[in-house]
């Protein structure tokens, strides 16, 4: 682009007192292209084809005012509440559009200086990697949680299935004892019975035996009467 005219109203600078030789071509040009080369490293241009065409979209190598940045500013909170992005918790929207704005804040503070540029680069990839790690961790948490989750319902199918058997033997065995006791109580019973019919058969046979006794005594005494 042409030089800057002086604004109206001042002076313009004073003339060399002897002729300044121009810079080197080769100097002026790697002057001109390394910003251009840096933001290109950093944001990488885009490649497309359309109608058979390539075309490439390069940063621009244009410095920012203050202006810009205000309007930088409006773009995003307007783009924010275009996308109804979330302003709390986890929202890939938000997310998206605030890497966006720290991506042209990298290109602004890159054209002005450099190394605070990179700096900033590597500030933004420590982030988006830690980003990363905690989003695999969070898969992997929550994948180790499906297959807990997974492992008690089959877990808790089979303790069902245990308690189930169990308590079928639990029936069975309930059965038993009520045979078992059927059987205790009528053994019992008859037994009563058959002592019951014992006892009384032997009294029978007391009395039976002490009336025998006294019928063979009074025999006796009568044998043995006469003889007195």
């Amino acid at each position: 682009s042409p030089p800057a005219r002086p604004p109206k109203g001042t002076l313009p600078p004073p003339a060399a007192a002897g002729p300044v030789p121009p810079p080197p071509r080769s100097a002026a040009a790697a002057s001109a292209q390394q910003p251009q080369e840096l933001l290109n490293a950093i944001l990488p241009p885009r490649e497309w084809e359309e109608e058979n065409q390539r075309w490439v979209q390069e940063v621009s190598s244009a410095p920012s005012t203050r202006l810009d940045v205000v309007h930088l500013q409006e773009q995003l909170d307007l783009r924010l509440l275009q996308r109804q992005a979330r302003e709390t918790g986890v929202c890939p929207v938000r997310r998206e559009l605030y890497g966006q704005c720290f991506d042209e804040l990298i290109r602004e503070v890159t054209i002005n200086c450099a190394e605070r540029g990179l700096l900033l680069l590597r500030v933004r990839d420590e982030i988006q990697m830690t980003i990363a790690a905690y989003q695999t961790l969070y898969e992997s948490s929550v994948a180790f949680g499906m297959r807990k989750a997974l492992q008690a319902e089959e877990g808790k199918s089979n303790m069902e299935k245990r308690i189930a058997e169990l308590e079928e033997e639990k029936r069975e065995l309930e059965r038993q004892v009520s045979e078992e006791k059927a059987k205790c109580e009528a053994i019992e019973k008859r037994e009563s019975e058959r002592q019951q019919i014992q006892e009384q058969k032997h009294a029978e046979e007391v009395q039976f035996l002490k009336r025998t006794n006294q019928q063979l005594k009074a025999q006796l005494e009568s044998i043995t009467a006469p003889n007195k």
